[in-house]
């Protein structure tokens, strides 16, 4: 998704989190569905007009689900929308339970990656040309149908996708026009175009975290209503 340079800074904070109030179960224990592995992301805003909120990275544990860490996270400009019922071009970031495909990024993977970790270079770009077969995917070298102008060259972002995670939201059977790009990515300059973003620290750490074998998913959602993360 198309970097958004809205203003704004964040003050990194990774550290433990139960996502919960005293007494209360963590978060993933409330959820409706955690994707069935035994390693989760969880990205929570107050409202779907909110442009930040909070990352947790959770592993299960037997029964329980215990936080391995957490960061400010940001979402996008125009806040945050039922993923089903997106639109591309509005800036929203999609709520529902999501795989994790791959990771890409700019920079070599940190120390300890084991997920499927593709290199960007010059050639890379990510379509989001409606009228292209290659809608909502890496290319190496744009084809004849996908216009420069409606896909990311992602080497041009060499903060935001120095290290990524590409989130399957629209990703396995794309419908043309709700949306395309939506990663996990290292924070610009303010919120994003619909993406969620963190800090580079905090990047590193769930790259070195997560475990392809563990069927991690990410939920991104709000703390109540219609789009409320433990629905998903």
């Amino acid at each position: 998704m198309r970097i958004a340079l809205v203003l704004g800074s964040v003050l990194l904070t990774v550290v433990g989190a139960t996502g919960a109030s005293p007494g209360e179960p963590p978060l993933p224990a409330r959820m409706a569905d955690t994707g069935g592995g035994s390693q989760l992301i969880t990205a929570e805003a107050a409202s779907t007009s909110a442009t930040s909120g909070r990352l947790t990275w959770w592993d299960r544990r037997g029964d329980s689900w215990v936080a391995a860490g957490s960061a400010p996270a940001r979402f996008g400009s125009g806040g945050l929308v039922e993923g089903e019922a997106r639109q591309q071009g509005t800036s929203t970031t999609p709520t529902g339970l999501y795989d994790l495909p791959f990771a890409f990024g700019i920079a070599p993977p940190p120390a300890g990656t084991t997920y499927a970790y593709r290199p960007v270079t010059d050639a890379s770009w990510w379509c989001e040309d409606n009228a292209s077969r290659a809608y909502n995917r890496w290319v190496e070298g744009l084809p004849a149908d996908c216009r420069p102008g409606e896909a990311e060259h992602l080497a041009d972002y060499t903060v935001q996708y120095a290290r990524a995670l590409v989130v399957g939201y629209n990703y396995d059977r794309p419908v043309h026009g709700r949306g395309a790009g939506i990663f996990l990515h290292v924070n610009g300059k303010g919120a994003t175009a619909g993406c969620v973003s963190v800090p580079a620290e905090a990047m590193s750490a769930i790259l070195s975290w997560a475990d392809p074998r563990r069927e991690p998913h990410i939920a991104m959602g709000t703390t109540s209503g219609s789009t409320a993360i433990t629905r998903y």
